[in-house]
C-alpha cells in the first residue's frame, strides 16, 4: 500500500523558493530517507508534508487522502506524526507528562503504542519518567521526542535530523531503535545529514540538492561517486 505520494511539490518562504517540483513516495511499513547537505530543503520537505509550510504547488496524498494545504492539526489527525529538528519537548513537564500530552488512540487496538510499550523500547525513559524535560540529557530528550511521536499512534512518522548534535554512541542507540520500529511495521520518512545512519536504517533514499531531488533509488544502489558528488562536506 502506498502510504505517502508527493508529486511536483514546490514550496517557498516569502519570495524565496526552497523546493522545486520534488517527487517522493513512501510505502506502508517502509523506511525512506532524504539526504542532503545543510540548507538543501530537507526540513522544508517534511514541513510541507505535515502542513507547517504551506505548499506553493503540487500534490500530496497520504493514505489516499489529499492533504496539500491542510492545516497541521488536520494532517496530524489523519495519522502523521512529526519528530522535529531541535526536539521541542516541554522543558517543565516530566518525561511521563510529555508522553501523555501527545497520547492518542490509533486505528488498530492490537498494535497500539502504550506507555508500557514505549518504556520497553526506551527503558531510559522509564528510569527518567519523573525527570523534567530540561533535566534530561540531549540523547534522552531525543528519545523522548521520538517516543512522543509514537504515542500519537501514527501511520507515518516524519523524523527530522534526529542525530544532530549527539555523540556517536547515542547515534548507534538511535539506529537500533529505528531498526526496531522498522521491524514493527512503522512507516518512516526521515531527513538526515548523517549518511551512515540514514543508509543503515533505510531501504530507499532520495538525495536533495538546491531544493531538487537529484537521486532516488535503493540505498544499496548509491555509489561512492554519488555520495562524494552530492553529500561530501568538502
Amino acid at each position: 500500500m502506498l502510504m505517502l505520494d508527493v508529486e511536483k511539490l514546490s514550496a517557498s518562504y516569502g519570495a524565496s523558493q526552497i523546493l522545486f517540483d520534488i517527487n517522493l513516495k513512501v510505502e506502508e511499513a517502509e523506511t525512506v530517507c532524504i539526504l542532503g547537505r545543510n540548507g538543501v530543503g530537507k526540513t522544508t520537505s517534511l514541513k510541507a508534508i505535515n502542513g507547517i509550510c504551506r505548499p506553493k504547488s503540487g500534490n500530496i496524498k497520504f493514505a489516499a487522502n489529499k492533504i496539500a494545504g491542510l492545516p497541521p492539526y488536520k494532517i496530524s489527525r489523519l495519522g502523521i506524526a512529526y519528530v522535529p529538528q531541535g526536539r521541542h519537548i516541554f522543558p517543565n513537564l516530566t518525561a511521563r507528562e510529555n508522553l501523555f500530552i501527545a497520547s492518542r488512540k490509533g486505528d488498530n487496538p492490537e498494535s497500539q503504542w502504550t506507555l508500557q510499550k514505549i518504556y520497553q523500547l526506551f527503558p531510559v525513559l522509564k528510569a527518567r519518567e519523573n525527570f523534567k524535560g530540561k533535566n534530561l540529557s540531549g540523547g534522552e530528550q531525543q528519545m523522548l521526542t521520538i517516543a512522543r511521536g509514537l504515542m500519537q499512534n501514527p501511520k507515518l512518522l516524519l523524523m527530522d535530523e534526529i542525530c544532530e548534535g549527539l555523540a556517536p554512541l547515542i547515534v548507534k542507540e538511535l539506529q537500533e531503535i529505528v531498526l526496531e520500529l522498522k521491524k514493527s511495521g512503522v512507516s518512516i520518512l526521515l531527513a538526515e545529514q548523517n549518511i551512515n545512519f540514514a543508509l543503515a536504517v533505510s531501504s530507499r533514499c532520495y538525495i536533495m540538492e538546491k531544493g531538487q531531488i537529484v537521486f532516488s533509488g535503493n540505498t544499496a544502489e548509491i555509489s561512492q561517486d554519488t555520495i562524494r558528488k552530492y553529500l561530501a562536506t568538502q
